[in-house]
């Protein structure tokens, strides 16, 4: 662990352009592009915001990017037709439904709906399943970019203390499972969690994912610990963290908001697009 008082910054972006540049490499060893398919529905800011990162940033990587837009009345029967289409195209080597999806839709049944061996989100119970089991899997997208970003910075998991707060599918449950893979001691906290401090405080590696701007503070922090904030939080026109700026002078190391995290799931998804479309196909696809 980093010694008080010498923080290191966390950047995602170096971390996302290092793997970048093993994709790149990875692509021109191969006789085909693979190809991603983007669906969103409505004109949420934010999701329009994040697929159009998404999209520019595979096309910019050598991928074939489609995204389909959809109206927000879009009948949920509607929308797993043209998953199910997609399924079947074998042009198709990747699929993501940008969440959150409207209200009168099933998130759950939207990932079901999705080929496992397409799912480059990491999401379906197929590929949670495999990863709770220790098997080859495509990982959920945040929690593989946060153990590249670990160690990346050269911080192995492996035997220590790891907190996460919070326990959502989408990144609290799928990261302990990533820990635990890498022997890591995991504790998953929550709002339930009696004493939250003192269980935060064991903490070799912390990791804030609860939602909840400003949720981690110094007290909270063991000095010299490292902490990664996945939290994104919009406060007034800024956008935050789950971690107090205050921890700044505690932690020995932490991940910015927006920065840290934030390029690693972009990254990793398109890793994953990669990933998928080579075990789609037979070895003969290779140079």
């Amino acid at each position: 662990m980093p010694a008080q008082g010498a923080l290191l910054k966390l950047e995602g972006s170096p971390v996302a352009e290092a793997l970048y540049a093993e994709l790149h490499a990875q692509l021109a060893g191969l006789t085909f592009v693979p190809r991603l398919h983007v669906v969103r529905l409505g004109e949420d800011p934010a999701s329009v915001s994040y697929v159009r990162l998404k999209d520019r940033q595979a096309k910019k990587l050598g991928l074939q990017s489609e995204v389909t837009v959809l109206p927000e009345s879009t009948s949920q029967g509607e929308l797993l037709a043209l998953i199910h289409q997609l399924n079947a195209d074998q042009n198709v080597d990747g699929i993501l439904v940008q969440f959150p999806v409207p209200k009168h839709i099933s998130p759950k049944t939207v990932l079901e709906a999705i080929r496992p061996d397409k799912d480059v989100d990491g999401l379906h119970p197929i590929n949670v399943g495999r990863l709770w089991s220790g098997e080859e899997c495509l990982e959920s997208c945040t929690p593989a970019g946060v153990m590249r970003l670990l160690n990346h910075y050269g911080f192995s998991v492996a035997g220590k203390e790891v907190v996460i707060v919070g326990r959502s599918n989408l990144v609290g449950k799928p990261l302990a499972a990533l820990m635990l893979r890498s022997d890591a001691t995991v504790t998953l906290a929550h709002s339930k969690t009696p004493d939250l401090v003192a269980v935060t405080r064991r903490a070799d590696i912390l990791v804030a994912a609860a939602g909840r701007a400003g949720l981690i503070k110094s007290s909270m922090v063991r000095p010299g610990a490292v902490v990664v904030d996945v939290g994104v939080n919009r406060v007034g026109e800024k956008l935050v963290g789950d971690v107090d700026p205050g921890v700044a002078h505690v932690a020995g190391a932490l991940s910015p908001v927006p920065g840290g995290v934030g390029p690693m799931t972009v990254a990793m998804l398109l890793s994953n697009t990669v990933k998928a479309a080579i075990r789609r196909r037979d070895a003969s696809a290779m140079v």
